[in-house]
């Protein structure tokens, strides 16, 4: 009997067992067995692997994070480690791979498809919308309504005590977490990496409530947001440096007091944002990816990420899904540019 292995790797996010659950059912279908590879790339290093069936996949549907685990591995890997992977996918019978997980475990899994012909197929997780090929990846919309719930309770009390709030949410490259739920919690402005803000027209903006007699703003940014005239270096937290979480954050709240004055605080959700429930389109999406993946394993259709576009399942590239990150809608942010102030 042929077999199919699955990993996800990189961060976690809600959604992937949605995914693991719906490629055992559908390999079950199409008469594979299912082997769950443990930690992301590192269990296929380590020779780390279990089969996963419906026994282990019933009610896993509403869970967040993955029962495979996950870790986090930048490419490009060391000859020595993609030696080890292509021999243990060789050693354990695996006719395919469904990589779940972001920009660096599909480029992991595009190397090697081109130096060891190994059957990889992609599957996008990206809850901050960063890969290109596909619409959407899922863990997306429920780390939206996530930040949207926390910015809700923010805003009044932001407003009981007449500051300003100044809310960080992940988006290293890209500012689609920031964007969407900047617009669904009523932020008065929104700082993304796609557009550098400058410090005067923020404050100029919140200045220009407070005549108003608005006592209090919202000010939504992303990580990667940057502030003109400003420098902050951000060291890659996966080659073992820490990420700067909360430096934009507090860049902006310091440098908004200084020049208006206003009491000014920050909060960063930061891993809030990947745990929990998936929402329901999470939950869709993640199967209907699981659904589409298996069906690309049976076409052989390998060196091949799955695909949301126009809300049908497709597939593409990998190398085209991580040429480059997926920049926000520009006709999106300047309807919440129409909002600021």
């Amino acid at each position: 009997m042929q077999k199919i292995g699955i990993l996800t790797g990189g961060a976690d996010c809600p959604g992937l067992n949605s995914v693991i659950r719906a490629v055992v059912r559908k390999a079950m279908i199409e008469g594979y067995v299912v082997t769950g590879v443990k930690n992301g790339w590192m269990g296929l290093v380590e020779n780390d692997m279990r089969v996963v069936d419906l026994r282990l996949t019933s009610g896993i549907l509403d869970r967040g994070g993955t029962i495979l685990g996950t870790s986090r591995l930048v490419p490009p890997l060391d000859i020595a480690k993609m030696d080890l992977i292509a021999e243990n996918l060789k050693r354990n019978g695996l006719d395919a791979l469904i990589a779940v997980g972001g920009e660096n475990t599909l480029k992991i899994g595009l190397d090697l498809y081109r130096q060891y012909s190994l059957p990889v197929i992609g599957v996008p997780k990206s809850i901050d919308n960063a890969l290109s090929g596909t619409d959407y990846a899922f863990g997306f919309d429920t780390a939206v309504n996530i930040a949207t719930e926390c910015i809700d309770r923010l805003h009044t009390t932001a407003e009981s005590h007449h500051r300003i709030m100044v809310i960080e949410v992940i988006g290293r490259y890209t500012g689609w977490i920031a964007l969407e739920a900047g617009i669904a919690g009523g932020a008065h402005v929104i700082c993304v990496p796609e557009f550098p803000t400058k410090i005067d027209d923020i404050c100029s903006a919140l200045k220009a409530r407070h005549k108003r007699g608005k006592t209090f703003s919202i000010v939504v940014t992303s990580e990667g947001a940057k502030i003109e005239g400003y420098t902050l270096s951000i060291k890659d937290e996966e080659r073992g440096n820490s990420h700067h979480v909360g430096k934009v954050g507090e860049l902006i709240a310091n440098l908004i007091e200084e020049q208006t004055g206003y009491e000014t605080r920050v909060s960063v959700l930061g891993h809030i944002q990947r745990g929990g429930t998936p929402t329901a389109y999470d939950r869709i999406t993640g199967t209907r990816f699981g659904f589409k993946a298996v069906e690309m394993v049976v076409e052989k259709r390998f060196g091949e990420m799955v695909s949301l576009h126009d809300n049908k399942m497709r597939s593409v590239k990998i190398e085209e899904a991580v040429r480059q990150h997926k920049k926000i809608d520009e006709e999106l942010f300047k309807l919440a540019q129409a909002f600021a102030s």
